[in-house]
């Protein structure tokens, strides 16, 4: 009895072994699309965001307060700790012009690791965000005194500035 089982799982091995050559021209590999050279990319689907508005009725210090929420909060970690570090550095000295530009910078283009790339000057920065906020996160980015930049910080800073 026992002997017939093992004669059934060495044949089968046998078996499975000899007719996987055939099936593998048959089978096509599977892989992301992206790296084919014929990929139109037609399957890809833009997701609309709604349009960036200028507020200009808002209060300055309700702009500086919104801005630091949406540097904070960007769903990607790279750019939340990167523009929640230049926040709390240059936001509070920002002039109204620069406080435009900066809004504008984080909020109207669709992807985040647009403003990422071009915060590190990995893709050149488009001629609308190019300026001096623009020129002030890349010196920022480039982190030349060598800090140590795991994480947002923490907001206990606010709280000494208000006193």
């Amino acid at each position: 009895m026992l002997s017939s089982v093992v004669a059934r799982r060495l044949v089968s091995g046998v078996c499975q072994a000899a007719m996987r050559p055939a099936f593998t021209g048959l089978v096509s590999s599977r892989g992301y699309r992206g790296d084919t050279a014929d990929d139109t990319r037609a399957d890809l689907i833009e997701i609309p965001l709604p349009p960036w508005d200028e507020r200009p009725g808002e209060a300055i210090d309700i702009k500086k307060r919104r801005l630091l929420y949406e540097s904070r909060k960007r769903g990607m970690l790279e750019n939340c700790i990167l523009l929640s570090l230049f926040a709390k550095r240059y936001l509070n000295t920002m002039t109204a012009s620069q406080l435009y530009q900066y809004d504008r910078l984080i909020n109207e283009p669709s992807n985040d690791w647009d403003i990422y790339y071009w915060a590190t000057e990995a893709q050149p920065t488009p001629e609308v965000y190019q300026g001096e906020i623009m020129d002030m996160l890349q010196e920022f980015a480039k982190n030349r005194d060598q800090e140590q930049r795991l994480d947002a910080p923490s907001l206990e800073y606010l709280e000494k500035e208000s006193q």
